[in-house]
């Protein structure tokens, strides 16, 4: 792994004409010689409808879900033939043509029935949606595939129910069983499914290590994750001094330290110059008082930068930035620090003094950046400097700040965000391939919240 330390900036020239394209939010996965897959469609699926209480859709080629009318949905898989530890379970759902979409996908939930009938459930009989929340879809667009981790509800050969509910007056129409190759699908692997030999992985959070529980939670997650390890700054709580990263941060996440790519908090910033920070990472932090670098990982450059510091336009950290991007030869970027420019929770607000270092990202035609400072977990959509949906060469940006301090909420949420979580400690993993990349939310032990995706390069 080459490190790219901070330079002198040079003067850059006309931006090149960039041309992107990104992927909708579809199946992940990597493919492995000691794992298989299986695939199975719904032996039932339908809907029910509160201002139609006695109407069946059991042979309606759709299934919705919405709140005004409220609808709620039903699939029933049956699982056979599988041998083996199932390793994941992703339950696929495509949105129907001619249809403009929905702000929200659905909340989907395990269902202790398994034996309402299709053709006979209505409002008035429905099964009750009474088990554990498996996962939440975003905003969704019109003919388009989405999926749902739901691992934690399929263990084997069985029979299986999900239904889903909407909080949203807008409601989200996906194929039904009868639409034959857009019928839904629950894909079960067994086996180890492991990443294709090259393909790096790039794992972490922000907003870690106090007294509390989750931070050694989301440490133990790193027990099990191989690759290289990132942080969004907050690395320890309050203060970032000497005595709270010897406390609080060496026991838990201290472990991974010497494969772990840092970036710096405000926390850790009020210790006079971020000292404590600055001497517990040494040289993995970048000069001292400047703590922004580069790297790179397989076919992807790598952009740590600090938030605390200078961000304006011609600012020596913007400068840099813009250097370090043209310099690099990789096909990929994926850029990583505190403060967010897009957020929804209520707790810090965006922060726009950001905005230069998005800029030169979009601009050099970067493909993702992270942050923390929020206490929660967020993804948006692809974005341009603005904030405006940008789906040819829009960079797609992640709200990771639930490394192991305490909760933070949610307040408006903001135009584009597709996914959040408030309530789980985990860590974001990307797979980094080629010319693509795979995101999952990894949550802790005990709790079942799951957000995965791909996309491609720009």
């Amino acid at each position: 792994m080459d490190i790219r330390f901070p330079r002198p900036p040079i003067t850059i020239g006309a931006v090149a004409v960039l041309v992107a394209a990104t992927a909708a939010v579809v199946v992940t996965g990597a493919d492995a010689a000691s794992a298989a897959s299986v695939t199975f469609t719904p032996v039932a699926d339908t809907y029910v409808q509160n201002d139609a209480t006695s109407t069946n859709y059991g042979t309606s080629p759709q299934i919705v879900v919405d709140n005004s009318p409220v609808r709620r949905s039903f699939l029933r898989f049956t699982v056979s033939g599988v041998s083996g530890t199932v390793t994941s379970a992703k339950l696929r759902l495509r949105t129907i043509s001619g249809n403009d979409g929905s702000d929200a996908g659905g909340t989907f939930r395990r269902m202790s029935n398994t034996t309402w009938s299709e053709t006979g459930t209505t409002w008035n009989n429905q099964p009750a949606i009474d088990g554990a929340t498996l996962g939440t879809i975003g905003a969704v667009s019109g003919n388009t595939w989405y999926e749902l981790d739901v691992t934690a509800a399929v263990t084997g050969n069985g029979t299986y129910s999900f239904g889903a509910t909407s909080a949203s007056g807008d409601g989200a129409y996906y194929d039904t069983r009868e639409s034959g190759a857009d019928a839904p699908q629950l894909v079960v692997t067994t086996g180890t499914t492991t990443p294709p030999s090259g393909d790096p992985v790039f794992v972490g959070a922000g907003d870690i290590a106090d007294s509390g529980s989750g931070d050694s939670a989301t440490a133990t997650l790193l027990d099990n994750i191989s690759g290289t390890v990132f942080t969004t700054g907050d690395n320890v709580y309050d203060s970032g001094t000497a005595a709270q990263f010897s406390s609080y941060y060496e026991p838990t996440w201290g472990r991974h330290r010497t494969r772990t790519r840092p970036s710096p908090g405000n926390h850790d910033y009020n210790t006079s110059g971020a000292t404590g920070y600055y001497n517990y990472f040494g040289t993995s932090a970048g000069p001292s008082g400047r703590g922004y670098y580069s790297f790179d990982l397989g076919n992807w450059h790598i952009v740590s930068l600090n938030s605390n510091i200078s961000m304006s336009t011609g600012s020596t950290q913007e400068q840099w930035l813009r250097a370090d991007l043209a310099a690099s030869g990789k096909p990929c970027t994926l850029a990583y620090w505190h403060h967010p420019l897009f957020t929804s929770s209520s707790n810090h607000a965006p922060s726009t003094s950001t905005r230069p270092l998005y800029q030169a990202l979009y601009d050099y035609n970067a493909d993702v950046v992270v942050w923390g400072h929020n206490h929660v977990y967020e993804r948006f959509a692809p974005m341009n400097p603005s904030g405006g949906a940008d789906a040819s060469r829009g960079v797609r940006s992640f709200v990771a700040g639930m490394g192991g301090a305490s909760h933070y909420g949610f307040g408006t949420i903001q135009p584009n965000s597709e996914a959040r979580n408030s309530s789980a400690w985990g860590v974001l993993k990307f797979t980094l391939h080629s010319n693509s990349y795979d995101w999952q939310f990894v949550p802790v032990a005990g709790q079942t919240y799951n957000d995965s995706g791909t996309g491609n390069c720009h």
